[in-house]
């Protein structure tokens, strides 16, 4: 299924269930359109994000194991 993004409109909370009934972020989260993100968008409870830009992946930095009897 498509992902969107989405935020609450504005004074409007959306409760998700794919999270237990948790809201819908003010900052907004990526979701898969499905019938009930397609019913907030349609009441206007919703609006999608169009300028997304996605956070970089933090960087992995891996430090070197110290082997005994290993000479430097």
């Amino acid at each position: 299924m498509k992902q969107i993004f989405l935020k609450p409109a504005p004074g409007r909370a959306c409760p998700m269930p794919e999270k237990g009934g948790a809201l819908l972020p003010v900052a907004g989260e990526s979701v898969t359109l499905n019938a009930w993100w397609q019913r907030r968008l349609n009441d206007g409870d919703a609006v999608i994000v169009e300028d997304v830009v996605p956070e970089p992946a933090p960087a992995l930095v891996v430090e070197p194991k110290q082997v005994k009897g290993a000479k430097a």
